[in-house]
């Protein structure tokens, strides 16, 4: 169906989108069941969350993962048995506990991360050169407008995102 304000008679953009989106989530989930040690989406959603805010505490991490306490505890405590995250108390709020990646975590993160490049390098090799250009001009283009915040989103919270750091959340969504 054609859009207005859009060249061409294309389906809707987003619709477009979302079955990228699904594709992509299949492309990446391939290879991955040899990747050891394994580990769950959400598993994996928490250690990109950890690694992208080094020294996060239980309840910001579950504000990322939108889980609850007890479900943030559980997840992490399975992440620690399987030697990919540790717990330490924060040097000056005793009661607060710091996450950390292990050096095993960052690994299965690279590895996920190679299989992932290696699926998409094979699709990207199969279209045409100025295909491939014009994907990413507009990935690109998407991704700016992505972090830009929406009218009903409210100003900006403070994260640091003054001084170039980008948020955990963006983070998060890079290295998914």
């Amino acid at each position: 169906m054609p859009r207005s304000g859009r060249s061409g008679e294309h389906e809707d953009p987003a619709a477009v989108l979302a079955a990228v989106a699904d594709l992509l989530a299949v492309l990446h989930a391939r290879g991955q069941d040899g990747a050891a040690p394994a580990v769950s989406p959400s598993q994996l959603r928490a250690l990109l969350a950890v690694e992208g805010a080094e020294g996060i505490n239980l309840r910001a991490l579950g504000d990322v993962l939108g889980s609850r306490p007890p479900s943030v505890t559980r997840l992490c405590d399975r992440l620690e048995a399987m030697g990919l995250l540790t717990r330490s108390p924060h040097p000056l709020r005793r009661r607060e506990v710091e996450l950390r990646l292990t050096p095993r975590g960052r690994a299965l993160l690279d590895e996920r991360r190679a299989i992932r490049l290696r699926e998409l390098s094979a699709v990207l090799g199969r279209m045409a050169p100025g295909a491939v250009d014009a994907l990413v001009a507009g990935l690109t283009a998407f991704r700016e407008a992505a972090e830009v915040p929406s009218p009903v989103d409210g100003p900006p919270e403070d994260t640091g995102a003054a001084a170039g750091e980008t948020p955990a959340p963006a983070r998060l969504a890079d290295g998914a």
